[in-house]
């Protein structure tokens, strides 16, 4: 292969140098290509810290349509015939479509048809428009929406405030002890601190992360939770700002506060927006009195003869 002309980058690399580093394959000895990008819209922040590695801004490309796929598709096939009839030596095929047509005493445009249809193969000329899978999606979803809407009790069937049982009553996750892990290949360790005594689930962490961080649910690996913290892999070469933004990132009520596992867990934290502490010094306003210099309560003097 004399040279690449294109570079397709079917999942987002989360590594800006790897990015650099693979799409300059089409510029090698002064020359130039295309680097084609797909990225879903929750992965805006990563294409944000690839257009700042890059230095330039990446335009989005206009998707072709069904018809105009289509256009090309019949042109291709078309030339195809022409380049079959101008390379000659069909003499011996001719003679075998005459007597095919005098045997069978089939026209020769059918004949022409099927043998069209032999050689696409298995591979359709046209491109269908994909209304089956659009509203299958639509579907699913709907068939999801149902099912979390019946799944979720409802508020009228929360107990009340007394019949909820005690924190001393509610069951406590078994206390889990680590075991040696290994990392898939490249990913990374990283530690976040929201545990099972917080009530969090993997569902959850996955949750906060892939709306977050934009990534994708597929490229979070194994997940272990532990009583206050929890272990989970990610990929190499997460952008810095990324992961500071990943810290003050809410779960289950606490802080993410992630950190790589086997460094120092940060344990401090930030207070949520809009909750201040008081610091300053209580006033002492001195003993309260009641009832002040006010006359003590006499009982009301009755006037008039007594009634028998």
């Amino acid at each position: 292969m004399d040279r690449i002309s294109h570079v397709v980058n079917y999942d987002v690399p989360y590594d800006t140098e790897s990015y650099v580093h693979r799409i300059g394959r089409t510029g090698r000895a002064g020359r130039s290509g295309e680097a084609i990008l797909f990225i879903a819209p929750r992965e805006r922040g990563m294409l944000r810290a690839i257009e700042r590695a890059t230095r330039q801004p990446i335009t989005p490309m206009e998707l072709p349509t069904v018809a105009a796929v289509n256009d090309v598709r019949i042109a291709k096939f078309k030339q195809q015939i022409s380049d079959t009839l101008a390379s000659g030596e069909l003499a011996e095929f001719r003679k075998l479509i005459e007597d095919y047509e005098r045997e069978k005493n089939v026209p020769a445009i059918e004949i022409a048809t099927a043998l069209a249809k032999m050689a696409r193969g298995d591979v359709p000329l046209l491109m269908e428009p994909p209304k089956f899978e659009a509203k299958k999606r639509a579907f699913d979803r709907d068939v999801q929406a149902a099912t979390d809407k019946f799944a979720r009790p409802s508020r009228f069937d929360k107990p009340e405030r007394g019949e909820r049982p005690a924190r001393a009553e509610r069951p406590a996750f078994p206390k889990k002890q680590r075991e040696a892990r290994t990392p898939d290949e490249g990913k990374s360790t990283f530690r976040i601190e929201v545990g099972y005594d917080h009530g969090v689930k993997p569902g959850n962490i996955v949750g906060a992360i892939a709306n977050e961080a934009g990534l994708d649910a597929k490229h979070i690996g194994r997940i272990e939770i532990f009583e206050d913290h929890t272990l989970l892999d990610l990929p190499d070469g997460m952008p810095a700002e990324i992961m500071q933004h990943l810290k003050g990132v809410w779960c289950a009520g606490q802080q993410l506060r992630i950190t790589r596992d086997g460094e120092t867990p940060d344990t401090a934290g930030k207070k949520p927006a809009g909750k201040k502490s008081f610091a300053g010094a209580k006033k002492e306003f001195g003993p309260r009195k009641f009832g002040g210099d006010k006359p003590p309560f006499k009982k009301p003097h009755r006037k008039g003869p007594r009634a028998e």
